[in-house]
């Protein structure tokens, strides 16, 4: 959902509501032409006349809260912010001030609005617009939890505007409230019947819902013609799988793939397929057609090696695997520490990302993870092995471990750069270390098949291909899933 979403939130509701309290509350009293002014829009007449009014009552909210609807008649949020908050200065509880406060910061995208509705709800907990405000918040927050508690608050708020409902539906999705998630997409679609994205969100939700009929059903309109976008057939594949019509699975990705040759997420999708069917060699194949379009894509090699693994080619096997963490080295990190590097922009400036975890580390020495975050990044540099910076990244990952011998990401660090300095039985170690606290996990499989091809003994090697095969087909599995959150998650029709 784009940031404009969480601006246009019912505000003409609010600003109406709070526009009405203060006419209730004031009537027919000295304040009247005050009053008049602002309901005929006249802001600059407002203004002025609140000029004397202030000047004879400093301490009184309800002029300051006239004062702040006039500024934000003109368009001068800034000057009606501080009204509002001057007004919330002299009465800390009084609702016109915080209603207004919060609406103001609401539509700035700014999370200092949450406090501020929180409030208004203390005062008046059935508020239904402070609910759906604070919910879309928590969504922008990725607080999907805190979200689905306040939609489901909001009454008909959030059935009347389509992205509140866009929003609703994913968390639920993300919360594995699939159940409930599938109505909530069918309100969006009775709502924009002729909006793809709304159809895909709810074919989606029905397929991780484990109704791949239904999901077919809601798909079906979309697929009657010839002109059906590639998102759209390749979430047809999935639910044809589903249904257990694999050769409409496959037909369906073919024809994404001649819409969209270079799109490698269709041939690691077939690939899949294959490796269910136990039609090996067709996924090698088609993994080829995408390698040759795409000979820079570490996921084919990997589903190509995955592939090999079931055929026993474990030579091309490894040969695939290798080639892939070649060209995606950031494989050999754990998802907390890419989280990090990518929010420190580490592929454009790893110098930044490596000052700002040593500048943590100055106040945290004692913490592991920083330790094995700087060993990481410096990796991930690939420094020469006699190198000092190679040295300081052997020590920190050595560091990470020492203070907690359970971090197995420090010990994937460790392994690869004891791989890289060719000790090779120190690499086997950290590998079988790292397995202890992970079986599955796929840096330690791999970098011990490596270690193992440096020995004379290979015995063990199909065996951990064998898992490794099996960890990374779990892998896909699980990107796939998480592609159809992606999916549902995605902004459907825009709000009014």
């Amino acid at each position: 959902m784009s940031a404009s979403t969480w601006k246009k939130l019912s505000l003409t509701v609010a600003w109406l509501t709070l526009f009405s309290v203060m006419f209730a509350q004031t009537g027919a009293d000295r304040f009247g032409p005050i009053v008049s002014a602002l309901r005929d829009r006249e802001f600059d007449k407002a203004l002025q006349l609140l000029e004397p009014a202030l000047k004879e009552n400093q301490q009184n909210p309800q002029l300051r809260v006239f004062q702040g609807l006039a500024y934000s008649g003109r368009g001068d949020q800034k000057a009606a912010l501080t009204s509002y908050q001057k007004a919330l200065t002299i009465s800390p509880d009084y609702l016109p001030a915080l209603e207004g406060a919060a609406q103001l910061e609401y539509d700035a995208g700014n999370l200092s609005a949450i406090p501020l509705l929180q409030h208004v709800l203390r005062l008046s907990p059935n508020d239904l617009t402070s609910h759906a405000m604070l919910a879309v918040l928590a969504y922008k927050k990725r607080d999907c939890a805190m979200a689905v508690q306040h939609f489901s608050q909001s009454g008909s708020l959030v059935g009347s505007q389509p992205g509140a409902l866009q929003a609703y539906g994913a968390c639920l999705v993300e919360l594995k409230q699939t159940e409930k998630a599938i109505p909530v997409f069918q309100q969006l679609l009775a709502q924009h019947p002729d909006d793809p994205r709304a159809r895909r969100s709810l074919a989606a939700v029905q397929l991780e819902a484990e109704q791949p009929k239904e999901a077919m059903i809601t798909l079906h309109p979309m697929l009657a013609g010839e002109n059906s976008d590639v998102s759209t057939l390749q979430l047809a594949a999935a639910v044809y799988e589903a249904n257990q019509d694999t050769p409409n699975a496959v037909k369906t990705l073919h024809d994404a793939v001649a819409k969209d040759p270079r799109n490698v997420a269709l041939y690691v999708d077939f690939a899949n397929i294959a490796m269910t069917h136990q039609s090996f060699q067709a996924g090698i194949e088609m993994v080829n057609a995408g390698l040759n379009l795409q000979p820079k894509s570490a996921e084919l090699y990997l589903a190509r090696g995955v592939l090999y693994v079931q055929l026993a080619d474990y030579d091309k096997a490894e040969t695939d695997f290798e080639r892939a963490e070649q060209l995606d080295p950031g494989q050999s990190l754990s998802a907390a520490a890419q989280g990090m590097v990518a929010e420190e922009k580490n592929q454009k400036n790893p110098d930044q990302a490596l000052a700002t975890v040593r500048s943590k580390l100055a106040k945290k020495p004692a913490d592991p993870f920083l330790w094995y975050l700087q060993a990481a990044i410096i990796a991930q540099k690939a420094p020469e092995p006699r190198s000092s910076e190679f040295q300081q990244a052997l020590q920190s990952a050595k560091k990470a471990v020492a203070l907690q011998p359970t971090l197995f990401v420090a010990r994937n660090v460790l392994a690869k750069l004891y791989l890289q300095a060719g000790n090779t039985a120190l690499a086997i170690k950290e590998c079988r270390l790292a397995l202890q606290e992970s079986p599955t996990d796929q840096t330690a499989l791999y970098h011990l098949v490596l270690a193992l091809r440096k020995t004379t003994d290979h015995s063990e090697i199909p065996d951990l291909l064998a898992r490794l095969a099996k960890a990374r087909q779990n892998a896909a599995k699980e990107e796939a899933e998480h592609n159809r959150y992606k999916l549902i998650a995605e902004p459907s029709a825009k709000p009014e």
